[in-house]
């Protein structure tokens, strides 16, 4: 079903890789005015061939900067923050700058993102936020101690922000992929030795990774009129990662 997404305008963050990129291109395709952002301007800048609308540098940790970038650009329909960073190790390894790092940039930008978005989105009628959570969220798996915590954290202020704005026409979900294909991904299974890749396959019951396109897709039906009665949820993307 084309056009899915036509006559919205959608925001989205993180989008130079991965899967805030995959979702930045799959809402243009199908129709949706998409503004892409990142702190990566060169990664952005490619973007401009995929259709995207506006490519912009934007710093989800600076709360004067994404204060300053929702003035300048308004209500629009969808919000989608993608931005969020992966620490190995347990709490041992977890020092308090990294713990403060992982919540600043996984949580914390989404408080940021969310609140000045939101007031907009309320005086034009409503509009949909979603989160890129984690499986993790649900069932951490090993040495994720910090990136476990903070997505749990994604999932419970989603269910807030739904709740507390149900009847005013917001809609907040979060997806929950479980391992995904990306850059990012491939740098942790670098580092994990010549067997990285495989030892991430091996946690996937389906017996592959995902895509990030295959994220994008849960994203465009919950940016889309489809998911009307859709909100406060976790959905789950993965793979048989749950099982």
């Amino acid at each position: 079903m084309p056009d899915r997404l036509k006559g919205k305008r959608a925001v989205v963050t993180a989008a130079a890789a991965g899967i805030g990129r995959a979702c930045a291109i799959a809402f243009a395709r199908e129709g949706a005015t998409v503004i892409a952002t990142d702190i990566d301007e060169k990664g952005i800048a490619t973007l401009a061939q995929e259709g995207i609308a506006e490519t912009t540098r934007l710093d989800v940790r600076s709360t004067a900067d994404v204060d300053a970038f929702a003035m300048r650009v308004g209500k629009v329909d969808v919000l989608l923050n993608a931005a969020g960073f992966v620490h190995h190790g347990t709490i041992l390894d977890c020092s308090e700058q990294d713990w403060d790092f992982s919540f600043d940039l996984n949580v914390k930008s989404m408080h940021r993102t969310i609140k000045a978005f939101l007031p907009a989105m309320l005086a034009g009628g409503g509009g949909s936020i979603i989160n890129i959570s984690s499986c993790a969220a649900l069932r951490p798996p090993a040495n994720r101690y910090a990136y476990s915590a903070s997505k749990a954290a994604v999932s419970l202020l989603t269910r807030a922000v739904a709740l507390d704005f149900i009847n005013q026409g917001i809609r907040c979900n979060s997806i929950c992929p479980g391992t995904v294909e990306t850059p990012s991904m491939l740098q942790r299974a670098a580092a994990a030795g010549p067997d990285g890749r495989e030892k991430f396959v091996a946690r996937q019951k389906m017996g592959r990774l995902g895509t990030a396109e295959e994220i994008a897709a849960m994203a465009v039906y919950l940016g889309s009129d489809e998911s009307a009665f859709t909100t406060g949820v976790d959905l789950v993307v993965d793979g048989g990662f749950m099982l």
